[in-house]
């Protein structure tokens, strides 16, 4: 007998807004009577851009950038017909980026 399982991987700019996307799956999962392993936070990927200042000359004045991109890992175990409906119609933030991934 094979157990379903379903693997969400939330990817944002903004921890305040993946945290909050990942309560609001959890507390549906849970709510459908499915069991949640996670929210499992993985490793920040920091992106770092220097730029230069001055148009002409002067190499010592930069400015830097930096891009966080959190996430997050997410296993619905045994989930219901009714999980799925529900996980289905869940409205997340704008800027958090879902994967799904059935096995």
């Amino acid at each position: 007998m094979s157990k379903q399982r379903i693997r969400i991987r939330l990817k944002a700019f903004d921890h305040r807004l993946i945290d909050r996307s990942a309560s609001e799956i959890v507390e549906t999962a849970k709510r459908t009577g499915a069991r949640v392993k996670g929210p499992i936070p993985l490793p920040t990927k920091m992106e770092r851009f220097t730029v230069l200042i001055s148009p002409h000359v002067n190499k010592d004045a930069r400015d830097q950038y930096e891009i966080r991109t959190h996430k997050r890992l997410m296993d619905i175990m045994d989930p219901t017909d009714k999980t799925v409906d529900a996980l289905m119609k869940l409205d997340l933030a704008a800027g958090v980026d879902v994967q799904i991934k059935l096995n």
